[in-house]
């Protein structure tokens, strides 16, 4: 049996706008397990951001509110721990590497000041232990020239080298769980590449767990056990990552790979799914990738479709309510 690491049960994630309350995350459930990597993809907008964002604890409480569900690490619902708990867990147990290397570092303090605020609060370690440790992880994540760079700015390092300086940071207490939010964005071929070899060996070697946030199915083909689709705010897709690349069923998972690049066509324009991820706020009756979907019937319009289950395979789309299979019991 393969032991679950963390489960996401009905989040709904709101926020209180101008417009009044909008759901960010809409009744999601999943599951990652040990010594696996999942990959949550998914167009800008759709609520990836936003559910690692509410597992670290790191919304911001004046207009963020879990609404309801669960979110549970290791036995323990994060959702109603009290925020000392979570402080000793985040950063710990769960790590995070964030998209913005640049913005999420702090530009007035050197990579050594930063790195050492984890060991701080999550070990027993004196000063010149704490900086043989940062070192050590330095030069573990591939950065030459360790024992500088330690004492150096992050506007002084390249971007390819401040996301390892991320990874360093997040991997400094050998978390249970790593969270990667876009961690390859902004920078280019050559250095993705390296970052998605780094992470793979970091996840092997340390038998650790991975929620790999993206929109590059590139990377997830490169790094993922199995794939999430989220749109909207809902999961409208699930299953291995072999399985999503060899036989997607919902028309939006189709249109994300039938928009990518393949060596052997020659296309003057590259096919795309018309419109855009509608904003939270406005959401449209029935399914909500029903005005995008060349497939959508007049009961999509309507009526939001549940997810159907068929084997290890989910999938949210009414093309297939009268195939057979089985409605989760969790579907709204």
């Amino acid at each position: 049996m393969e032991k679950v690491i963390l489960e996401i049960e009905h989040l709904r994630t709101t926020f209180n706008t101008a417009r009044g309350l909008v759901k960010a995350v809409d009744d999601i459930s999943l599951r990652v397990y040990e010594n696996e990597i999942l990959g949550i993809v998914g167009e800008s907008g759709c609520g990836k951001s936003v559910t690692s964002l509410s597992i670290m604890g790191l919304l911001p409480q004046s207009v963020a509110l879990i609404e309801q569900g669960s979110i549970r690490f290791d036995g323990m619902d994060l959702v109603q721990l009290p925020e000392e708990k979570i402080r000793r867990i985040r950063g710990n147990q769960i790590a995070m590497i964030f998209q913005e290397p640049m913005t999420s570092l702090n530009p007035v303090f050197t990579i050594g000041e930063q790195l050492s605020e984890p060991l701080r609060h999550h070990t027993k370690l004196g000063r010149k232990e704490r900086r043989k440790k940062i070192i050590e992880m330095l030069n573990l994540v591939g950065i030459p020239r360790a024992d500088e760079i330690i004492d150096e700015y992050p506007h002084q390092l390249s971007g390819g080298m401040r996301q390892r300086v991320m990874i360093s940071l997040a991997m400094l207490c050998r978390p249970k769980l790593l969270i990667a939010d876009e961690p390859t964005t902004a920078l280019d071929v050559t250095i993705q590449a390296q970052i998605v070899d780094l992470m793979k060996t970091i996840q092997l070697e340390n038998n650790m767990s991975i929620l790999l946030i993206t929109h590059d199915l590139g990377v997830v083909a490169e790094m993922c056990h199995r794939v999430v689709v989220m749109y909207a705010g809902k999961v409208v897709e699930s299953a291995d990552v072999r399985t999503i690349f060899n036989q997607p069923k919902h028309p939006y998972t189709r249109g994300l790979l039938a928009s990518l690049p393949t060596h052997h066509e020659h296309k003057s324009e590259m096919p795309s799914i018309p419109g855009n991820v509608p904003r939270p706020d406005e959401l449209p009756t029935g399914c909500s990738f029903a005005p995008r979907c060349s497939s959508a019937f007049d009961k999509c319009l309507v009526e939001s479709p549940p997810l159907y289950q068929f084997g290890r395979q989910e999938c949210r789309c009414w093309l297939y309510e009268n195939n057979d299979q089985e409605v989760l019991a969790d579907a709204r």
